[in-house]
């Protein structure tokens, strides 16, 4: 790894950033250097109501210059359930649009500590649930052919929406894309997976972070044990949509990632987990290094291209990205 890029993450590490106060400032930051949409045409803002009617849920729409496909990417950001919005993860979903050559919707669902789950994860739901009940709101001719995305605390809610919708026997979507996902309820010095230790001190999202962030999702420690909060712990991991699992080598979350993705292989659903090397978790939102960036997005076009069915299971690999 660069030195100077080392050197930026061990800052970035510092024991002293405590999420659960800092979180204020780090958001009026992120909301200081969002990018701000170019060529307005190709974005629109859209919403829909929260089941009570008790508030919208914005939705932001993102259409490439050039559509390669009628296909449609459902997209949930990260930030630890706590940071983000549809501002902050603008320039990341145009790039996604123009890679994929999808449509791709932004969801802006709640964001813990004003709002704890199930806040956020009730509006995830909400709108799949209408997206793949209601055909005729995306022009889509087929529930299939709607596929979630999420990075970080998005991929758990991609997890979360797809075993709920799984559960209640609602209509699924085609896919399900997992980058660098929460999948498991504890991030302490009791955690199960060796990622925590290896990685979570000095890559930008730390262990620390990573508890506090959960804390602040959802106060109880025995509700994070909930299925809809840490997949891990589902009972059942078939009957799911195809999945594509990516895991960052320097992630404290990498190796949580990819035991989802056994899970998932074991159950006979359809899985592919690649290991994206010399990558730290946020990885994907920022500047390309070696092309790393463009590699994923290929990667991911290449899954959502893909017809044949099947069930495997690809580790760590010298041609992932």
């Amino acid at each position: 790894m660069n030195p100077i890029v080392k050197l930026i993450l061990k800052l970035l590490s510092s024991p002293k950033i405590d999420m659960q106060e800092d979180y204020v400032w780090v958001r009026k930051l992120q909301n200081i250097f969002a990018a701000k949409p170019k060529n307005n045409y190709r974005v629109f803002d859209r919403s829909i109501y929260s089941e009570d009617g008790s508030h919208s849920i914005p939705i932001r729409v993102f259409h490439p210059k050039e559509r390669k496909s009628d296909d449609i990417l459902l997209f949930f950001h990260g930030g630890g359930w706590v940071l983000g919005n549809n501002d902050t993860y603008t320039k990341d979903c145009m790039k996604m649009a123009e890679s994929t050559g999808r449509t791709v919707l932004s969801v802006d669902y709640r964001k813990a500590p004003e709002y704890p789950f199930p806040a956020g994860f009730e509006d995830c739901y909400r709108v799949v649930d209408i997206l793949t009940n209601n055909l005729e709101l995306t022009g889509l001719t087929d529930a299939k052919k709607l596929s979630l995305i999420g990075n970080s605390a998005g991929g758990n809610l991609v997890a979360a929406v797809c075993l709920r919708l799984r559960d209640e026997g609602k209509t699924l979507p085609g896919k399900q894309i997992l980058i660098n996902p929460v999948t498991y309820w504890d991030h302490t010095e009791q955690a199960p997976f060796e990622s925590i230790y290896v990685n979570g001190f000095d890559y930008g999202l730390t262990s620390k972070k990573m508890q506090e962030y959960m804390e602040m999702y959802e106060p109880d420690e025995a509700l994070r044990k909930s299925p809809y909060i840490s997949p891990l712990m589902a009972a059942d991991f078939s009957d799911l949509p195809d999945a594509l699992i990516i895991t960052s080598e320097f992630d404290p979350l990498r190796d949580e990632g990819e035991a989802y993705g056994v899970k998932l292989k074991e159950a006979g659903t359809y899985t592919r987990v690649f290991q994206a090397q010399e990558t730290v978790h946020d990885y994907l939102t920022g500047p390309s290094v070696n092309g790393i960036v463009s590699k994923t997005y290929k990667l991911i076009k290449e899954f959502l291209d893909e017809s044949l069915k099947g069930s495997e299971y690809i580790g760590k690999q010298n041609d992932a990205p």
